[in-house]
């Protein structure tokens, strides 16, 4: 684990000016992809939120003539909690490299900087990768545990292997990842893919009608659509090409929430140390004229997984299924 990192001046000559006029390309930072998808719950006041859920569904049922006995019917919740973890980072800069900068450097940094909290909560959604050990277990690891998980060409097919009625089956047909989440009583409301998706789903039809659609959104860009739902592709590298290029499910199961929003703070007066007994200082700020941007940002996520009309298992019910495994080339 980095402690010593730093922009010095080789990082930052790109911004130092030049005898000619210049410009900055540069990728806009994506989203969240679980932010984008999920549903976001109100900001927390304190360490973790309590989200009563239901644990067994009311009954009704006839009665018996005109003077039949009415039955009574059992109600009960579970609490689920959110809890918050801490994604923060430190970037240090000498004041000399930031002083000869002909551009906003922390300005420049900010967007990417976000891109990167981003990319962390994704990852600790989806993998764990992390994460605090009070958060829940990995969407993938829930989705396998649930029998929602599809390996390529594991749907029956018979096209051949990699091809795109093979893709068809395991995404749309019988068994295959919409499938899942439907029969456990869930309505699919979006996709997240693996960019590399892409190519393969142009090739998806019924009918030679593609199932994989764009319509222009905001700015002239396309948003795209599987099946008529909306499907995000993971841009940030949230998710991992060779092990799930593909989650389906009812997004609005799929909780989060912020106990503080992305704050920065300028340090100038700080010593900056590793995570050694005793500590050893890396950075000296005041005495080696140095300054540096703490970034904090503080998110929980849950699934609640309530029962269903048409799956009160809760082993079995789940409401997010995936293609898991390397796709043929």
């Amino acid at each position: 684990m980095p402690f010593n990192n730093v922009i010095d001046r080789d990082d930052a000559e790109a911004l130092m000016p030049e005898d000619a006029v210049h410009e900055i390309f540069d990728n806009v930072e994506q989203q969240s992809v679980v932010g984008q998808l999920a549903r976001r719950l109100r900001n927390g006041t304190r360490s973790e939120m309590r989200l009563p859920v239901f644990e067994a569904l009311p009954m009704a049922y006839f009665v018996d003539g005109d003077t039949g006995m009415k039955q009574t019917t059992n109600l009960s919740w579970q609490n689920v909690f959110i809890r918050y973890g801490e994604i923060a980072v430190i970037c240090a800069i000498p004041e000399n490299v930031f002083d000869d900068s002909d551009f906003p450097v922390w300005a420049q940094a900010m967007p990417h900087i976000v891109g990167a909290v981003n990319q962390v909560f994704d990852r600790a959604v989806f993998y764990k990768e992390g994460a605090p050990a009070n958060w829940p277990s990995s969407l993938l690891d829930q989705i396998v545990t649930a029998g929602h998980d599809v390996a390529p060409g594991e749907a029956t097919s018979p096209d051949a292997p990699g091809s795109p009625g093979e893709l068809y089956d395991d995404l749309l047909g019988v068994g295959g990842v919409l499938n899942l989440v439907e029969e456990d009583g869930y309505v699919i409301t979006g996709h997240v893919a693996h960019p590399n998706m892409k190519a393969r789903l142009r090739q998806v039809r019924s009918d030679n009608v593609p199932l994989f659609t764009t319509v222009p959104g905001e700015a002239g860009a396309n948003r795209y659509a599987l099946d008529g739902e909306p499907i995000v592709f993971g841009m940030n590298g949230s998710l991992d090409k060779d092990v799930t290029p593909l989650i389906s499910g009812d997004w609005r199961q799929l909780v989060w929430s912020v106990r503080q929003d992305v704050t920065w703070k300028l340090l100038d007066q700080a010593v900056i140390t590793d995570n050694a007994t005793p500590p050893n200082i890396i950075f000296n700020l005041p005495q080696q004229d140095m300054v540096a941007l703490r970034v904090k940002f503080r998110v929980g996520w849950a699934l609640p997984n309530p029962p269903t009309r048409l799956n009160p298992n809760d082993t079995t019910r789940f409401p997010f299924a995936a293609l898991i495994g390397s796709l043929a080339s």
